[in-house]
């Protein structure tokens, strides 16, 4: 049988800024890795990879170098080509590319046949592969950045990975044009979102397990929103308040009278901002032995309520705060877009994922509340 060729590119700077509250890695790796980040996109795609790992001896994976596919790829004992080698700047912490890395093993990858590139990272490295592939080889991304606004990307890595299984297995799976998006970081540190269509890029289209562009605008209904605020605002006591980034979570914020990072994570306790705009690490620092709730909501559209813009909410966190202590709030006019579809975590840690999903207490307004779906879809059999 011929072997499924698969490209695959790792972008290792991937997601390095999300923990510690840079809302993204274009331009701010070395800062990032100052400030204690690690990369976590090699972990992300080992993720959907091993999904496919059981059909290792059919697939031929053509890969770059070194942390950008080669070592992961050998390390899961995929027979693997390396068509590029990068030259990347070797500094005293370790391993660095560039964007232009990005674009020059892509091109070298499909100079070759291939039936899929897979890769992993977020709305920067899409442009980056849509610069060269265009819509000429179907790709797939697997979610590693902050920033995944594009349509090209698996709801989580594992479901990156079921739907190369699914063509493996001989599945019919249609090719669809999705959106490549991404905004500008500047402007996004900020607190300003101006995202910009790039392009189109052929995805495999299977709605289970593959993403919804994201959709753009703030709420507007001022009066519901008023109404969940009010809700959470009486509910404050003498525990820490962790407030999400997205614009619901804003307008409790702005009742409250206090500062708010719309794309960052802020502490409120007594009603009153203890810190804000914190790292992974400052929250845990600040949570710690200390009774604390978490107020989020979810991305419209997609409905992810965890690891889209929220990465500083690590799985360490979660698993101290508990389920019990993770308020969701959201208007019913974004839950029923999402057309029964559940509310999705994707928290970097897949076994965290399954134990915070079930039927969770969704704050739609004052007093008012609907029990709504958080799971993964792609780790139900």
């Amino acid at each position: 049988m011929k072997p499924f060729r698969l490209g695959l590119v790792i972008n290792p700077l991937a997601g390095l800024g999300g923990s510690v509250g840079l809302k993204g890695s274009d331009g701010v790796a070395q800062l990032a890795i100052e400030k204690g980040a690690e990369p976590k996109s090699h972990l992300r795609m080992q993720q959907a990879l091993e999904v496919i790992q059981p059909f290792k001896d059919r697939i031929e994976v053509i890969t770059a170098n070194d942390q950008m596919g080669e070592t992961l790829a050998k390390q899961l004992g995929f027979n693997t080509q390396v068509a590029y080698i990068s030259e990347p700047m070797i500094e005293q912490d370790g391993f660095r590319t560039s964007a232009q890395d990005t674009k020059n093993a892509v091109h070298a990858i499909i100079s070759q046949p291939l039936d899929l590139l897979l890769f992993a990272g977020g709305d920067g490295t899409a442009r980056d592969v849509y610069a060269v592939v265009q819509d000429t080889v179907p790709v797939l991304g697997v979610p590693a950045g902050v920033k995944i606004h594009s349509g090209v990307y698996g709801i989580t890595p594992h479901a990156s990975g079921l739907v190369v299984k699914m063509l493996l297995e001989g599945e019919l799976v249609s090719l669809m044009s999705a959106d490549v998006m991404d905004i500008d970081e500047t402007e996004f540190r900020q607190g300003n979102v101006k995202a910009k269509r790039f392009g189109e890029m052929l995805v495999p289209a299977e709605p289970r397990y593959v993403q919804a562009v994201k959709m753009g605008g703030k709420e507007v209904d001022e009066l519901v929103l008023a109404d969940i605020a009010a809700d959470v605002i009486e509910s404050m006591e003498d525990e820490l308040f962790i407030m999400g980034s997205g614009s619901t979570v804003a307008a409790i914020m702005e009742d409250l009278y206090l500062e708010n990072t719309l794309l960052g994570v802020d502490v409120i306790q007594d009603k009153q901002l203890l810190a804000t705009d914190v790292t992974a690490q400052q929250l845990l620092e600040l949570t710690q032995n200390q009774p604390t709730k978490l107020v989020i909501t979810l991305i419209g559209g997609q409905g992810h309520v965890l690891g889209r813009g929220n990465q500083q909410l690590s799985p360490s966190l979660i698993k101290q705060l508990g389920k019990d202590n993770i308020l969701i709030v959201a208007t019913k006019t974004k839950l029923k877009a999402l057309e029964g579809r559940p509310l999705i975590v994707d928290s970097g840690d897949p076994e965290l994922d399954k134990a915070l999903s079930g039927y969770y207490k969704v704050i739609t307004g004052y007093h008012d509340y609907v029990m709504y779906q958080v799971a993964n879809p792609d780790l139900v059999e």
